[in-house]
């Protein structure tokens, strides 16, 4: 299994993060969009390591077209030298158009057309096909020598593999469709990941006449652990936060129905639109927090996070604080990679 972990978005400090992950021996490192730009960090992170695959989960994919997703992704998969994983994730309606005020229709049908846009782009670039990719959404259609990059740019590692994140059933065809792998929203469970995800993924790779097999499954990343009793219960409080955040969306009720909490959704909700954050998070019980995350000290989490995702996912995004006791921590990611 590779770990990875993040070296976050300052990018003052982008740098030595990535060299210190490299050095502890993660396989990778994921930038977030959120406060600021996903994709600058992935540059300085690939500037100052080898090794480390860097990665966007996630991007997020509507607030931009094809075009411009197809430069940034070729881009950073020639400067890092085929270590580019282009991660991406629909967002949610108000966001789209309220945020970044761009359009928001049939987001699995759209994402879908999106990847196939790109794929096309690129085979231009480093095959010579005319490009006249015609969709729903998407139209492409003129492309000339000046706008063309160097095929020779992204010889001999091609281009970047792509990775959708996603939680409803369509979105995941989607993903099992037409991208190389998938990123498990945090807000995924053991039970949902294998009765609902792993299924919904199998329909998406038959209808485009694949397997599962290479097919990357990148697994769920709530873990709270800590060296002490106050790290311990601090890292607890903030994961029922975020877990509580996740439940109150309209989107992600189905995870928790699948655990027959379906009707808590309604009261987060309600909660989230008060901003009464603290009480959303005293409703997540600790049979909820043990359900979607692994809680313990940090001998227990690679053996917990083996036994639970182990047989079904390629890769783990995990960020432990080895630096404040490395002998400890680094055990646990060898462990981690060998499983």
């Amino acid at each position: 299994m590779k770990v990875d972990g993040g070296f976050g978005s300052d990018l003052a400090k982008v740098p030595e993060a990535a060299k210190e992950l490299e050095a502890a021996g993660y396989s990778g490192a994921w930038t977030a969009e959120t406060a600021h730009d996903p994709f600058f960090p992935l540059l300085l992170g690939a500037e100052h390591t080898k090794t480390l695959e860097v990665g966007t989960s996630i991007a997020v994919a509507f607030a931009r077209n094809p075009m411009t997703l197809a430069n940034i992704g070729w881009d950073l998969q020639s400067y890092s030298q085929g270590r580019f994983m282009l991660g991406l994730g629909s967002q949610i309606k108000p966001h789209i158009e309220k945020r970044f005020s761009m359009e928001w229709s049939k987001p699995a049908a759209r994402m879908r057309e999106m990847i196939l846009a790109m794929r096309a782009i690129w085979d231009t670039w480093q095959n010579g096909t005319k490009l006249d990719f015609r969709g729903d959404f998407y139209t492409h259609t003129l492309m000339t020598p000046f706008f063309t990059p160097d095929a020779k740019e992204l010889s001999p590692f091609g281009p970047p593999k792509i990775y959708l994140a996603g939680v409803g059933e369509l979105m995941t065809e989607v993903a099992g469709e037409v991208c190389d792998g998938f990123l498990c929203h945090g807000f995924t469970t053991e039970k949902y990941l294998r009765e609902v995800t792993i299924p919904a993924l199998a329909r998406g790779r038959a209808k485009a006449g694949k397997t599962m097999e290479g097919f990357e499954i990148v697994g769920p990343s709530f873990v709270v652990t800590g060296t002490t009793e106050e790290e311990l219960a601090k890292a607890a409080a903030g994961t029922r936060q975020q877990i509580a955040f996740y439940g109150s969306t309209p989107a992600y009720k189905g995870v928790l129905e699948a655990h027959g909490w379906g009707g808590m959704q309604e009261e987060l909700n309600s909660l989230s639109k008060l901003g009464k954050w603290v009480d959303m998070g005293n409703l997540i019980t600790d049979e909820i927090l043990n359900t979607f995350a692994v809680v313990g000290e940090p001998e227990r989490i690679a053996p917990e996070l083996t036994t639970r995702y182990g047989d079904v996912i390629s890769r783990i995004s995990f960020y432990a604080p080895y630096k404040a006791d490395p002998e400890r921590w680094l055990p646990i990611i060898d462990a981690l990679k060998k499983a």
